[in-house]
């Protein structure tokens, strides 16, 4: 499993980091930077959290 990031329609809301902290932070700019964009079984249940907290749709599941 892989989250994948939609980097120009992100809009540095926060929630998915606020979601799933150990797979994703914003770093100083307001850019989010995904730590793991692979994800196993232990963290599919954060990862989907975090794409369906995303009020932009900026990060899915693949």
């Amino acid at each position: 499993m892989r989250i994948v990031l939609d980097r120009p329609r992100c809009e540095g809301h926060g929630l998915c980091e606020e979601a799933a902290p150990e797979l994703m932070h914003l770093d100083d700019d307001g850019e989010l930077v995904l730590d793991r964009a692979e994800v196993g079984e232990a963290d599919a249940a954060r990862a989907g959290a975090a794409v369906r907290v995303c009020p932009v749709a900026a990060l899915r599941i693949a």
